[in-house]
């Protein structure tokens, strides 16, 4: 007997779904992408940053010292962040200054924050469970 409690007990496939699924899945590029921009938004500094600029534009001068961050590490996310079009730079003289690049990058973080501040909301075990049931 399985012990797995999430494997089929019977296996039997349903082709006919199953060519359906494959032809309506995310193509292999767009995958990768996604999952860069999902990489990007792992790290709590690059986060950080993004929330920053959810509030307005802003030069690296300003974002470092908002964030207690030294200029140059600043200057390296942000590159990251262009690279995954995730921030857009405007020069004004020899100023550059950054911002969100889209309004799906603000609804991203948004659904981000509230999914979080939902989950603040359950039990700590169920949290962990859900966690567990996921990483199987």
């Amino acid at each position: 007997m399985n012990t797995n409690p999430d494997a089929c007990d019977v296996i039997q496939i349903d082709l006919n779904r199953v060519r359906r699924l494959r032809a309506a899945l995310v193509d292999p590029d767009t995958v990768s992408g996604l999952a860069d921009i999902f990489s990007a938004l792992g790290d709590p500094t690059r986060v950080r940053i993004l929330d920053a600029l959810s509030h307005g534009e802003l030069c690296v001068c300003d974002l470092a010292a908002v964030l207690s961050l030294s200029q140059s590490a600043v200057s390296h996310q942000l590159r990251l962040l262009r690279g995954l079009r995730l921030v857009r730079a405007r020069r004004e003289g020899r100023m550059v200054f950054y911002a969100l690049d889209d309004r799906h990058v603000t609804d991203l973080l948004g659904q981000g924050l509230k999914h979080v501040r939902e989950a603040v909301g359950r039990p700590v075990a169920s949290r962990i469970g859900a966690r567990q049931r996921s990483a199987r």
